[in-house]
């Protein structure tokens, strides 16, 4: 089994979309280890509805849509990195974080600190949007220093090709492509708007 992990440089920055087309273009399965929040459809709902690929359970569903580690507080349970091992399954693994990088599972982890332990390439998508160099190029520092493979960054959004530009050149990152906002999201046309993604340097990571 070889895993990619998906991770955002902020919450809502359309990581779920983007792990969803990664997945289903990898014929790959799918995992969140950590869903907060249960009131609408969770992340892996989407991801199965766009991807039609295998989706693997959570090891924690938590009620309340919040950091992790307050919505494992509110239930009254603390989160056991130990059963946050990756799953074996057959093929590739497309693993999504959850919000940001630092987004803490207890008081004293954070996803980052899964990343590290799991060894396994990051892809960090980030949004083309003004603020973007700043969270992204903090988002790299972070999980450099961690030592984490950093395999590229995907963007989210409109064309901004000086912005995407420059992190590339200052962060000194591999651009993995943009996915524009898409109106009629689908599995169709997400498929569509994912041949602007470089597979070629993601399957090479495999």
């Amino acid at each position: 089994m070889s895993a990619i992990i998906v991770t955002g440089t902020d919450t809502g920055v359309g990581k779920t979309v983007f792990a969803a087309g990664l997945t289903a273009a990898l014929g790959a399965s799918y995992w969140k280890p950590v869903q907060s929040g249960l009131e609408e459809a969770t992340d892996s709902d989407l991801v199965a509805a766009l991807s039609r690929r295998p989706v693997l359970p959570e090891a924690y569903r938590l009620n309340r849509p919040a950091s992790p580690h307050l919505s494992a507080e509110d239930m009254g349970i603390e989160i056991d990195l130990a059963r946050l091992a990756l799953p074996h399954c057959p093929g590739p693994l497309v693993v999504e974080g959850a919000g940001g990088v630092m987004v803490p599972l207890t008081r004293n982890a954070s996803f980052l600190d899964l990343f590290a332990k799991w060894n396994a390439p990051v892809i960090l998508v980030a949004r083309t949007a003004l603020g973007t160099i700043n969270h992204t190029a903090l988002s790299l520092m972070a999980l450099r220093q961690a030592g984490c493979s950093v395999l590229g960054v995907a963007f989210i959004g409109a064309p901004e090709p000086d912005v995407e530009h420059s992190i590339t050149e200052i962060c000194k990152v591999r651009a993995l492509g943009r996915l524009p906002m898409i109106a009629d999201l689908s599995a169709d046309s997400l498929s569509r708007a994912f041949d602007a993604i470089d597979l070629d340097a993601i399957r090479g990571a495999l």
